[in-house]
C-alpha cells in the first residue's frame, strides 16, 4: 500500500526494539517499586519507618505499572504467537505474578486502616511478597527464554505448550531470577536513599550496595554459563525477513555451548550492552555506599538496561525458542502481526508514548524531595 512508508522488515525490527524499550521502561520505572517492597522488612524497623518507606512509592506505583500494561499490550498486538505461548503456557507463573501484584494495592490501601500490630505486619508481608515474587519469576521467565521453552506448532498453526510450572525452575533460570531480584533491590535502594533520610536511608544504602555487587557477580556467572554450558539456537534455512508470519517455514538448529554469543562475534559493538550492565552495577554499589542516591539510581537504571539489552542482542532474531521442536521457535521474522497492523501501532506509539513520558516527568517533578515524618503527619492522603 502506497501510504505505508516502511517495509515489513523495518517495521518488525522497530517493534522488536520497541518491545525492548517497553521492557526496560517497566524494569526501571516499576522495578524500583518492586525493589522497595522487597526491602521493606529489612530497612524499616518501626511502624513509623515502615510508613516512611511505603510513602516513597505510594504516590507513583500505579503510574509506573503503565509500563507493564504497555509491554503486555505490545506483545499481544505486535507478536500474537508470542503472547499465545507465554500467557497461556506460563499460565500458572503468570497467575502467581498477578496474585502478587494484586497484593500491592491492597496492602497500600488497607495497611493503615487499623492500629493493630498484627494487622499491619500482615500487610507489610503482603507488600514484601508483592515486590519479591514478581521480580523473581520475571527473571526466571527470561532465563527460560535463553534455555528454550517446550512448545510446538502443528500444521494448522495451533500452538501446544507441553511444559509445567516446576519445569520452569531450572538452575540457569533460577540464577536469572536471583539476578532480577538483586538488580531491582539495588534500584529500589537507590530510590530510598533519594527519598528518605536517617536510619532508613543508611540501611538501604548498605543493603543496596551488597545487592548491586550481587547483580554484578550473578551477571558474570550467567555470562560464563551462557558461554560454556548453554546451547543456543540458529536459523538453518534462508532468512526471509519480509515473509509471512508462519514459524514453520524455516528450519532451526541447536548450536553448541556459546551459540547465543554469535551476534556478539558478528557485531562487536554489541558488547557495549553487557559492559554497561556490569559497570553500572559497580557504580551503583559505590554510589550507594557514599549515599549518593541520584547517581546510584542512574547507574542502577543503566545496569538494568544493559542487562536486558544483553539478552535481547544475544537471542535476536529469536523471540522464544522451542526446546521440544526447534523448528517451531518464534522469531521477529515470522511471529509478528501484519504489515498494516504494525504500521498503525507505530503511529499510535509515536503519538502517545511522548505524552506518557511528558506526564511521568511532570509527576516526578511535582513529587520531588524527601518524604519526612512531618509531611506524612500533615498529609491526609499519606499511607
Amino acid at each position: 500500500m502506497d501510504f505505508i512508508l516502511l517495509d515489513y522488515t523495518a517495521l518488525r525490527v522497530i517493534w522488536w526494539l520497541l518491545l525492548g524499550v517497553l521492557l526496560i521502561g517497566f524494569a526501571v520505572m516499576d522495578g524500583f517499586d518492586l525493589g522497595v517492597g522487597t526491602l521493606l522488612p529489612f530497612v524499616a524497623h518501626t511502624d513509623e519507618e515502615r510508613r516512611l518507606v511505603i510513602n516513597t512509592v505510594g504516590p507513583v506505583w500505579e503510574g509506573n505499572q503503565v509500563w507493564l500494561v504497555l509491554g503486555g499490550g505490545a506483545i499481544f498486538a505486535a507478536w500474537p504467537p508470542l503472547y499465545s505461548v507465554s500467557f497461556s503456557g506460563f499460565y500458572l507463573a503468570m497467575f502467581v505474578i498477578l496474585f502478587a501484584l494484586i497484593l500491592r494495592p491492597v496492602g497500600f490501601k488497607y495497611r493503615s486502616k487499623l492500629e493493630s500490630t498484627r494487622w499491619r505486619a500482615t500487610w507489610d508481608a503482603c507488600l514484601f511478597i508483592g515486590g519479591f515474587v514478581p521480580a523473581l519469576i520475571m527473571g526466571v521467565a527470561v532465563g527460560n527464554v535463553l534455555l528454550g521453552v517446550p512448545f510446538h506448532i502443528d500444521d494448522t498453526q495451533r500452538i501446544f505448550y507441553t511444559g509445567h510450572f516446576f519445569g520452569l525452575l531450572r538452575p540457569f533460570a533460577l540464577l536469572a531470577g536471583l539476578l532480577s531480584v538483586a538488580m531491582l533491590v539495588a534500584h529500589g535502594a537507590a530510590m530510598l536513599v533519594i527519598k528518605t533520610d536517617g536510619p532508613v536511608a543508611r540501611r538501604a544504602a548498605r543493603i543496596g550496595s551488597v545487592a548491586a555487587i550481587a547483580s554484578f557477580v550473578l551477571f558474570v556467572l550467567g555470562g560464563f554459563w551462557l558461554s560454556f554450558g548453554l546451547p543456543g539456537y540458529a536459523i538453518g534455512s534462508t532468512v526471509v525477513s519480509d515473509g509471512p508470519s508462519n514459524p514453520l517455514l524455516k528450519t532451526v538448529t541447536v548450536t553448541a555451548a556459546g551459540g547465543w554469543l554469535a551476534n556478539y562475534q558478528a557485531t562487536p559493538v554489541l558488547w557495549l550492552a553487557p559492559i554497561v550492565g556490569l559497570v553500572g552495577a559497580l557504580l551503583a554499589a559505590a554510589w550507594l555506599r557514599a549515599q549518593r542516591g541520584g547517581l546510584a539510581f542512574i547507574a542502577s537504571g543503566a545496569s538494568i538496561a544493559g542487562i536486558i539489552l544483553s539478552v535481547g542482542f544475544a537471542i535476536f532474531p529469536f523471540l522464544l525458542p522451542s526446546i521440544s521442536q526447534p523448528g517451531s521457535s518464534l522469531t521477529a521474522w515470522d511471529a509478528s502481526s501484519s504489515h498494516l497492523t504494525l504500521w498503525i501501532m507505530l503511529i499510535c506509539t509515536v503519538i502517545f508514548l511522548p505524552i506518557i513520558l511528558a506526564y511521568t516527568t511532570w509527576v516526578y517533578r511535582v513529587l520531588k524531595g524527601k518524604v519526612t515524618v512531618a509531611e506524612m503527619g500533615s498529609n491526609p492522603n499519606a499511607y
